[in-house]
């Protein structure tokens, strides 16, 4: 991806707040793309109006601006952006590249949770269907500049996955692909919980004849229970606070040399230098951190 300038991304949904977990994500893709001279966009994905917090994408963004994580340009918000989903699921159908499924949840469970392709040739109409892919380009494997060759389940791999649902929502990895090959991006960096998306994402780009950015996915923040930070499990919201000692954190997390006066430095300053010292750190697996933060840490 060297002949094009540098464009990275963060993505959040607004099913809540910012916790450390997500701070890591953003924290991550933030240095990468500075440290490449880059640009650093975010993008809120709100697509999905049943998961979704009132006001959280407005406490994110103020969030993000709290810990120092300033963006390029202009937000991009999902739900703004269905026109060009429905132009790429036109042009898939143009292609003969999908179909429509009536398929239950529980009998794709009845056969193992893989699709199985079983509506493929039935010629369904729309009513009551949700949109699969014709899959032609199965990822067995890719290459993660942060892992390495990461291997895929070919069962996986090879499925029908869906991209517009039943309940006329754009699927996640759709609107995802569309919207990072529309804003140019060329490296993704987040979390290891999304390594399994990637693989249909990269395929869907191949669907498309798009070019593939490159992928980093950096190691989770775990609770004392082994468990993903996440919304879901309700992870607390990053502190309102002096934000250097949870960027401190943060940047151990990432494998980061922290031994730096941070006391003297303002936010700017810290994030200045943590720019000039970032390297990419290889994490075989994900890592526990404690979520409760105090200025003691430090």
């Amino acid at each position: 991806m060297t002949d094009k300038p540098y464009i990275g991304r963060f993505a959040p949904s607004p099913s809540g707040e910012l916790h450390f977990g997500s701070l890591v994500a953003a924290l991550g893709s933030y240095l990468q793309a500075r440290a490449q001279r880059g640009i650093w966009r975010v993008r809120i994905e709100d697509i999905d109006p049943p998961r979704e917090v009132p006001g959280a994408a407005e406490t994110i963004l103020r969030q993000l601006e709290h810990y120092g994580l300033h963006w390029d340009g202009e937000i991009m918000w999902q739900s703004q952006r269905h026109d060009a989903y429905r132009e790429a699921l036109a042009w898939l159908q143009q292609q003969d590249l999908s179909y429509y499924c009536t398929c239950t949840r529980a009998r794709i469970q009845s056969i193992g949770g893989i699709y199985d392709g079983h509506c493929r040739a039935l010629r369904h109409g729309p009513e009551n269907a949700a949109v699969r892919i014709k899959q032609q380009h199965p990822v067995l494997h890719f290459n993660d500049l942060l892992r390495g060759n990461i291997h895929t389940d070919p069962e996986l791999a090879r499925e029908d996955f869906i991209i517009h649902r039943r309940d006329g929502l754009f699927a996640y990895n759709l609107a995802v692909v569309v919207d990072d090959h529309f804003q140019g991006v060329t490296e993704i960096v987040r979390g290891a919980d999304l390594i399994e998306p990637t693989v249909r994402q990269i395929s869907l780009y191949q669907q498309f004849g798009w070019q593939v950015p490159d992928y980093i996915h950096l190691p989770l923040a775990l609770n004392e229970q082994g468990a993903k930070l996440s919304k879901q499990n309700h992870a607390p919201a990053l502190p309102q606070g002096d934000p250097r000692p949870v960027l401190i954190n943060a940047l151990r997390f990432l494998g980061q040399n922290t031994v730096i006066p941070w006391q003297a430095l303002s936010v700017e300053e810290l994030l200045q230098t943590a720019v000039q010292n970032w390297t990419l750190t290889t994490v075989p697996g994900s890592v526990n951190v404690n979520p409760a933060f105090s200025n003691d840490s430090c």
